[in-house]
């Protein structure tokens, strides 16, 4: 039987460039990681794929599967739900493979009361002027819902100290290195692989 896979979350302000940086870690070579798509009741936006990006479901269906607890954490952020399908996580960590959360913070919470063995990155922007610039040059949010996106993003920047390593988005390349860096390391922890070894001492 394979060894349980690694949870990675991934999250921090809207506007961080969290899509953009887990599609660059995907897209590098060696990456073994699978991606565990969330849910959302937003609209898709130009370019974005059903199952690929997201998937996108109206807020009735994503209320039903809140009620039948089928979602592992679940926010409503800016007027919207955003959440991620348990089973599943469930299934691919069982697999033996690691599974990579790309999710906004509050659902990073959620996630950490439920899996706190997770590994929690938190992607920060170089400063809130750059991120602020971001977010008004994607071209696809009206002002007042910039303003309330920075307003929000101040609040989560200082949740940063609950999570485990923070990542600085400079530039995209740099920041997928340091996160490959981060999955690399937290493999090689003495705790996760010392009872392999002991098992093998068992059986000199």
């Amino acid at each position: 039987m394979s060894e349980r896979g690694l949870l990675f979350i991934l999250s921090g302000p809207s506007g961080v460039g969290k899509g953009t940086v887990r599609k660059a870690l995907f897209e590098s070579e060696g990456t073994e990681l699978k991606y565990s798509v969330s849910m959302t009741t937003r609209q898709k936006r130009q370019g974005e794929q059903e199952g690929v990006d997201y998937f996108f479901r109206t807020r009735e269906e994503f209320e039903e599967k809140i009620a039948a607890g089928e979602m592992l954490e679940y926010a409503e952020y800016v007027g919207n739900y955003y959440g991620t399908p348990l089973d599943y996580v469930n299934k691919t960590l069982d697999e033996g493979y690691d599974v990579f959360l790309e999710i906004e913070v509050l659902g990073a919470m959620k996630v950490k009361e439920k899996v706190p063995e997770g590994i929690f990155i938190f992607l920060t922007p170089p400063d809130l002027a750059e991120l602020k610039s971001r977010i008004v040059n994607r071209g696809t949010d009206e002002m007042a819902v910039i303003d309330k996106r920075m307003s929000v993003a101040r609040e989560e920047i200082e949740m940063m100290s609950h999570y485990d390593y923070a990542v600085v988005n400079d530039q995209v390349d740099k920041a997928v290195e340091r996160i490959k860096h981060i999955i690399e390391s937290e493999h090689c922890r003495v705790d996760r692989v010392v009872e392999r070894y002991k098992n093998m001492l068992k059986e000199l």
